[in-house]
């Protein structure tokens, strides 16, 4: 930008803020910490100069705006700390991504894409006994709690124009069919329950629930919920980091579409191999063949 043209924006910027505060020139001049004819001669139209850094600094904070936005360096008038607080926040967690809060920005997005990497499986996909023994090691969520949340999103999902895509590491899918790692200690028949459920699931809510299945040695995922471009969600345990700035929301989408392009299986095909995990563990015992 041309230094006439940017001394006119901040010009106008500031008559603007200076109107729509209220103060008069008098008392911008004083907060300001300038003579009243300063303020005069920038909002003049004959003086092409900007002002120099500290007088741009005071003005701002006088009338409640960032320097950038007067000086043309920024769109949003918000000073820095309100741009972040606006843009990023902590927000406590429930130790289970089925709370209230989840709740809540799913009916705030109602009508939008969900993108979805959930901790292990989502619990959309989980049957009532799995929940009873996944959250019964949870102090503060129930089951129960856990099932009417699932229930109200599958309810979500079958409403018209519901867009539902979630991505989850193959080889969650396959400890899970073999009773490995977090599954440890689950016993086969729920085990073959829950695959068979979620791939049932998968087949009767496509295409407007989509299940991708990508090799977490090929590309990594927090957990995270893209909450179509009103807002992202990275789920660390305690705490959700929540965005909600346009850059930092299209980010994160970009990272779940390279999941979903980096995918082993295509949602079209889920349920199929998900049941043949089950089958694969079972072929694979000792004694198996004969």
């Amino acid at each position: 930008m041309r230094k006439e043209d940017r001394a006119d924006l901040f010009r106008t910027r500031l008559n603007q803020r200076l109107a729509a505060s209220g103060k008069s020139r008098s008392a911008l001049a004083r907060e300001a910490g300038v003579d009243r004819s300063t303020i005069a001669q920038l909002l003049s139209g004959d003086d092409v100069r900007l002002p120099n850094a500290h007088l741009a600094a005071e003005c701002a904070a006088a009338l409640g705006v960032s320097a950038d936005w007067l000086l043309g360096l920024s769109e949003r008038p918000e000073p820095a700390a309100e741009v972040l607080s606006a843009s990023f926040r902590i927000a406590s967690a429930r130790r289970t991504p089925a709370d209230e809060q989840i709740i809540a920005w799913h009916q705030e997005a109602a009508g939008h894409k969900i993108r979805y990497v959930p901790a292990t499986i989502p619990d959309l996909l989980k049957t009532e006994a799995l929940l009873e023994w996944e959250y019964a090691a949870f102090l503060d969520k129930t089951p129960e709690q856990a099932r009417r949340a699932m229930r109200e999103t599958v309810e979500w999902l079958r409403a018209p124009g519901s867009d539902y895509e979630i991505c989850v590491p193959i080889d969650m899918i396959r400890s899970l069919a073999r009773g490995e790692g977090y599954w440890a200690g689950l016993g086969e028949d729920v085990r073959a329950a829950q695959i068979d459920f979620m791939a049932e699931r998968c087949e009767k809510l496509y295409p407007s629930l989509r299940l991708y299945l990508y090799d977490a040695r090929k590309v990594f995922s927090a957990p995270i919920t893209v909450f179509g471009r009103l807002l992202a969600v990275v789920y660390v345990g305690q705490f959700y980091l929540v965005y909600r700035e346009s850059r930092q929301v299209q980010a994160l989408t970009e990272h779940f579409d390279i999941l979903v392009r980096e995918s082993e299986v295509e949602a079209r095909n889920a349920g199929a191999i998900i049941r043949g995990f089950m089958d694969e563990d079972r072929g694979s015992r000792p004694g198996a063949q004969a």
